[in-house]
């Protein structure tokens, strides 16, 4: 499964975001909004029924604008509307909080272990926050990139930085190569974009590389697993990763799910290339 989320401070983002799922032919069944406030709920289901009118068969919506309320511990009530609310997000009502089902979900590049924890700890952190989610899961990736498309069109994050297309470039310091990333790790194109980059890195015996992320703006849940193959994909060729110039909601996601512990984040680029030590550095 894959999984598009997209962040939103008022509900009338939010639902303009679900109507133009709808639009973009997205499954109502794996689209699902969640939020504190019951009110907000309302309002979104109210309008999505008021946009199937004319539209579409209303018992098309009415799955999709039903609402559940649901106690998760430690955080209170949470009300959402969709179909699979429930099966898609595996909220169960344990000690734990939020829960993925282990069977039932995957994200594309995340591996079994921590992936449950990561989406669990950064829903209820933005859902405190006092902002809503939409979340889009489905086995389709053209579906997951049309929705993530949407999701950061229309999400929080509408600056002209984050619509700058995913760069990346090479550069060699002192026998380390430094992989420049501009834009954002995503899932979809920003994602595949540094799977590529590492890749070719790896053909012409480049393993020990420096992860620079000073340009990068924002990285989604897809991003974070795709570090996390990176890292496992140089560690399997006996190579290293380093991350320098980790923004602050990066390193926030990476405490909330104990990565910051998996990964090696350096200060500075000169301290990475200097923690690889000279023999790597002769051999690379």
């Amino acid at each position: 499964m894959e999984t598009a989320i997209g962040v939103f401070d008022s509900h009338d983002k939010a639902g303009e975001a679900l109507r133009e799922l709808l639009r973009q032919s997205v499954p109502r069944e794996s689209i699902v909004f969640l939020t504190r406030s019951e009110n907000e709920a309302m309002t979104v289901a109210q309008e999505l029924s008021a946009y199937a009118d004319g539209f579409v068969n209303r018992g098309f919506l009415a799955e999709l604008t039903a609402l559940t309320p649901l106690m998760i511990p430690g955080m209170g009530q949470v009300y959402t509307l969709g179909l699979g609310a429930n099966a898609l997000l595996g909220l169960v009502s344990s000690g734990t909080g939020f829960a993925l089902d282990k069977a039932a979900s995957r994200d594309v590049g995340v591996p079994e272990t921590g992936h449950e924890n990561e989406n669990a700890a950064l829903f209820q952190k933005i859902l405190k926050g006092g902002r809503s989610l939409v979340v889009v899961r489905t086995q389709w990736h053209e579906i997951a990139t049309v929705a993530s498309g949407v999701l950061v069109r229309l999400g929080n994050d509408t600056s002209e930085r984050a619509r700058v297309k995913t760069q990346t470039a090479t550069r060699q310091a002192d026998g380390i190569t430094v992989l420049d990333v501009r834009g954002r790790i995503t899932l979809g194109e920003g994602s595949a974009i540094l799977r590529k980059s590492i890749s070719d890195l790896l053909q012409t015996g480049n393993k020990w590389i420096v992860l620079n992320l000073y340009e990068v703006d924002y990285v989604d849940t897809s991003g974070v697993g795709e570090l996390v193959r990176t890292h496992a994909t140089l560690r399997k060729q006996g190579g290293q990763l380093k991350l320098v110039n980790v923004h602050k909601t990066l390193m926030d996601l990476l405490r909330m799910t104990c990565l910051h512990r998996v990964f090696d984040i350096q200060k500075d680029e000169e301290s990475a290339i200097k923690s690889f030590g000279r023999a790597a550095r002769a051999t690379a």
